[in-house]
């Protein structure tokens, strides 16, 4: 598993690591670089994702409605509660499988920024045995970008707060501030839910900077480059996509 890995995901995403340190010698725009390329092969799947997410939150309150209305039968709450995702077309598990499709890619993303990041006593990036015949190797990465951080280094304040910043704006954009009028007096049970979403709104931005600083600037940066880009695509996908109707119960 760990072979197949290291071949399909791991390797291809180091070369091109690589190979665009070899055009650009500042590992920080290579990680801007490589970033977006992630982001544009992975874009249908993280529209998929952001849609799904979207149609859900804007059906919480009619769902929290008919939960309210059929108290005493859950049976019959979900069934309707099915019913309306299926007259609104919603998938309930389609934020779900794009996320677990992802996920390998972003593990592998991840130690590609380790292992390019990491240099042995020599100076010399540990995993460029990786590299393909026709990928030259640089000998060597500089981890210094822009001539100002060291993104092999932990630590970075600056970034991690940055990222954490990115991540309270994302995460703001796909909250509900408060509940609709269609949610009628199931409005008034959203308290509860509303409270955890606003600890969430504050705690995954604290995680995302105390994770940030407890690694090296340059997976940061990756992370405060690709919260940005994600914030800007769920952007676009609200402003093409159209809230769902709210069929009567």
């Amino acid at each position: 598993m760990q072979s197949i890995f290291q071949t399909i995901l791991f390797q291809p995403i180091f070369n091109l690591l690589v190979f665009i340190y070899n055009f650009i010698p500042d590992i920080g725009i290579v990680i801007v670089i490589l970033t977006i390329v992630i982001k544009i092969i992975l874009y249908p799947l993280n529209s998929a994702t952001i849609r799904a997410q979207k149609a859900m939150t804007d059906l919480q309150p009619k769902v929290d409605e008919i939960k309210k209305k059929h108290a005493d039968n859950k049976q019959l709450a979900n069934m309707e509660v099915l019913k309306m995702y299926q007259e609104n077309k919603i998938n309930p598990f389609g934020s779900c499988l794009p996320l677990l499709i992802q996920l390998p890619i972003l593990i592998a993303l991840y130690w590609v920024l380790q292992a390019g990041l990491t240099t042995d006593v020599s100076g010399v990036a540990k995993s460029l045995e990786s590299l393909y015949s026709f990928v030259r190797s640089p000998g060597s990465i500089n981890t210094v970008t822009l001539g100002l951080f060291d993104l092999s280094q932990k630590g970075n304040y600056a970034l991690s707060l940055l990222a954490g910043a990115a991540q309270f704006w994302q995460f703001k954009m796909m909250t509900r501030k408060h509940p609709p009028k269609e949610a009628g007096a199931a409005g008034k049970d959203e308290d509860m839910a509303a409270m955890m979403n606003k600890q969430m709104l504050y705690l995954m931005p604290a995680m995302t900077v105390f994770i940030g600083v407890s690694l090296p600037a340059g997976l940061a940066l990756y992370w405060l480059v690709s919260t940005v880009l994600t914030a800007l695509q769920q952007l676009v996908v609200f402003k093409r996509t159209p809230a769902p109707e709210h069929p009567s119960t």
